[in-house]
């Protein structure tokens, strides 16, 4: 990319699909961004457009755009987040939520299918080991876990101090076993381990690469 995107390039960006990088726009807005290198036009039908690493850095950095005249902003810019456990606010349960997550699993495993270089879909992709705590909050709730909430119990997953790992809690030892197994399911590696200091149980999974 020799220069930054433009005000409307930006929206398409910002509006991608939050998991995938699916795009929407016009076809003059996504041919640009695939001449920036911040797309790619898939080659099977229906031909969608996807952000690119590259273009994933640019969403995720603060806007610096040229000025162009408003545009209409495209429709459909998501708003799915996985739920790791320390939200402030958690978007409500139910069979609506439900929905979004197992939406947003298909759309992950359909990148997973686009980006890995074997096609895989049992094995996570780069956009996964750039989001660890998303990507792994995104396979527990798809695999049927509950989140930590007000009511307490439930799983938590945060940052390590490692590259390629998160911790996952949960105060019960067979749920915590449980994600363990649906981890593995989804291609991670997990492994339970204790603090030495509060004696606390939790996992330590990192995304399987073979």
């Amino acid at each position: 990319m020799t220069r930054p995107p433009t005000a409307a390039q930006r929206r398409v960006i910002d509006a991608a699909d939050p998991v995938t990088g699916r795009l929407r726009g016009t076809p003059a807005q996504l041919a640009a961004l695939v001449r920036q290198g911040l797309a790619f036009r898939h080659p099977r039908p229906p031909h969608d457009h996807f952000l690119t690493p590259a273009g994933h850095r640019v969403r995720e950095e603060p806007a610096s755009v040229t000025p162009e005249k408003d545009t209409p902003a495209p429709s459909g810019s998501g708003g799915f987040a996985a739920r790791t456990g320390d939200e402030e606010e958690p978007p409500a349960l139910g069979p609506a939520r439900a929905r979004e997550v197992h939406s947003a699993w298909q759309g992950l495993l359909e990148l997973r299918r686009m980006t890995n270089p074997d096609g895989a879909t049992d094995r996570p992709c780069g956009w996964e080991r750039t989001h660890l705590v998303r990507a792994a909050a995104l396979a527990l709730e798809a695999g049927g876990h509950r989140p930590a909430g007000r009511e307490g119990g439930g799983y938590r997953v945060r940052a390590t101090a490692q590259p390629e790992a998160v911790a996952v809690y949960e105060p019960d030892g067979a749920a915590l076993r449980a994600c363990a197994a649906t981890l593995e399911r989804a291609g991670w590696q997990a492994g339970e381990y204790t603090e030495p200091r509060t004696r606390v149980r939790y996992l330590l999974a990192s995304p399987r690469r073979v």
